[in-house]
């Protein structure tokens, strides 16, 4: 990609004009800057779980347990036994925190189809292809796929939707627009699986264990709904696109422009042989499924099942469906030249994990602290019986938490930081009334998601307003956030529309996940 620049286009009229929407989007700016890190959330969340837990104790708060019958009493953290089991116990929560090793495990495949260029060349393939009435879908829609590379759409595709609008004669800045609203908003949603589903539903499975031991949910467990979603996500987000977004942007006058190469000989090359590798990978896993018989299966022969090795092993056969595909892709394109450039891009993607194990230990030692004190299961049980008895239960209990959830969004940007605060509320009290962890964390989802590109403390939101700027250097938040406002405000009614239809037919969610618990 080459590119000249002279002068900007100019942006779309001032969104920083005082309003009910900039005051109230302004407040939450604000608000959201003087948060913590989330590291330094999670340690001050911890702490808090410790004071909490002694003055629940001491206050004698009890519940009885409905699955059991048992009371359940509050924990004092702050006892000496309570300290002891925090010192002791220090080690054990971090290893032990379920998202730590799924999401690790996955990204030794991704990090290597990533950093060999897999990812990028299959990116931009896929933009380079799409009928030119159909760019605006295409971008959307890649966008979303993106997402099985954690936050790869956010460095590869945002800055690629603006300089295919560039090339095609658009506003850039709609084309980014469009690539952010599928990259961020619609981050949840794919036609496969990615990194984001075993780390929720590592969480998820902790949480429920408040209310069921041993109780374990499968990374794949809301692929169906997910599926259905990335079809109504780009549908939704390309109307926006082109009736809301493109017109307030008018005609792109600037002279900024960009000439979109093609894939080179040596991309293409690699392409093919990547999917000669990923042909080979699917075919040797239907082969250990398909049959009856097959070595993945359960001992009763079932292939979807919590004893089932294919659903256990849904991790491993994330990063094997990355990896080949991108050890294929780099030694046909020469970015891998040996064994030493496997082992490094696997070492690079760990070390670009250093943030993420630092929130995971963080994290492990609230998560452990709120279940140890049974703060967790007081308040699930509490909360439970109190939406009973004012009747807030069903649908309008889930279209609020998936409000709510929408709402935190807005402060804590990571996907896995929020779950792992509000699973363990919100998992139990819904299965209290009735509602699968799965369904719970797949209405999750849709808040966590709608919301990423409206709130400034999303960590990308500097990455994109700084490659707007490249187009107009008077780019800011309120310009950022006035038009990605119209996709968050579609997305979440659509989305949420789409919820109520699944909750209503009662519609499976996914493989072995159900609505009701």
């Amino acid at each position: 990609m080459s590119k000249s620049e002279t002068s900007s286009p100019q942006a779309p009229q001032n969104p920083e004009k005082s309003g009910i929407i900039d005051k109230i989007l302004n407040f939450i700016e604000n608000v959201g800057n003087k948060l913590p890190h989330p590291i330094i959330l999670f340690f001050i969340l911890a702490g808090l779980a410790l004071v909490a837990s002694a003055v629940v104790a001491a206050a004698g708060v009890e519940v009885e347990h409905p699955g059991t019958g048992e009371t359940v009493e509050a924990f004092n953290l702050l006892s000496e036994e309570g300290i002891q089991r925090v010192f002791s116990e220090a080690v054990d929560n971090f290893t032990g925190f379920a998202p730590l090793g799924v999401v690790l495990v996955a990204m030794l495949g991704v990090g290597v189809a990533d950093k060999s260029g897999l990812i990028s060349s299959v990116l931009k393939s896929l933009i380079l292809n799409a009928p030119t009435k159909l760019l605006t879908a295409a971008v959307v829609f890649v966008g979303i796929l993106s997402n099985v590379a954690s936050d790869a759409g956010y460095v590869v595709l945002v800055p690629l939707g603006a300089i295919i609008f560039a090339a095609k004669g658009r506003h850039p800045l709609v084309g980014l627009a469009a690539a952010f609203a599928g990259v961020s908003g619609g981050f949840s949603a794919n036609i496969v699986l990615g990194t984001l589903d075993p780390m929720l539903a590592g969480i998820t499975a902790e949480a429920a264990e408040f209310v069921e031991e041993g109780y374990s949910v499968a990374p794949s467990v809301n692929y169906f709904f997910m599926f259905i979603s990335t079809f109504v996500v780009t549908i939704v987000g390309t109307l926006v696109t082109e009736l809301v977004v493109a017109p307030r942007f008018g005609e792109y006058t600037g002279d900024y422009k960009e000439d979109l190469q093609e894939l080179t000989g040596t991309e293409k090359k690699g392409l093919r042989s990547a999917i000669i590798a990923l042909l080979i990978a699917v075919t040797v896993f239907l082969y250990w499924t398909v049959p009856s018989d097959a070595i993945l299966r359960d001992a009763d022969g079932e292939l979807l099942t919590a004893d089932a090795a294919f659903m256990g092993g849904m991790v491993p056969i994330i990063a094997i469906l990355f990896l080949f595909p991108g050890i294929a892709y780099g030694l046909s394109a020469k970015s891998i030249k040996g064994s030493g450039d496997v082992a490094k891009y696997m070492s690079d993607s760990m070390s670009d994990m250093g943030g993420y194990i630092a929130l995971a230990f963080a994290a492990g030692q609230f998560v452990a602290y709120f279940e140890w004190s049974n703060i967790g299961t007081i308040l699930a049980v509490a909360g439970a019986e109190f939406l009973e008895v004012v009747g807030f239960t069903g649908l309008p209990l889930i279209v609020a938490f998936v409000v709510v959830a929408g709402l935190i969004n807005l402060f804590v940007g990571s996907a896995s930081a929020k779950w792992a605060i509000m699973a363990p509320v919100f998992v139990p009290m819904l299965m209290y009334l009735g509602y699968s962890p799965e369904f719970t964390q797949m209405a999750y989802r849709i808040g966590d998601s709608v919301t990423n590109i409206i709130s400034p403390l999303m960590p990308y939101f500097a990455v994109i307003i700084a490659f707007a700027k490249k187009y107009d250097p008077k780019v800011g938040i309120g310009t950022l956030i006035s038009t990605m406002l119209p996709y968050s405000v579609a997305f979440l009614i659509a989305w949420t529309l789409m919820l109520v239809v699944w909750f209503v037919l009662g519609l499976p969610i996914g493989p072995g996940g159900t609505v009701f618990y």
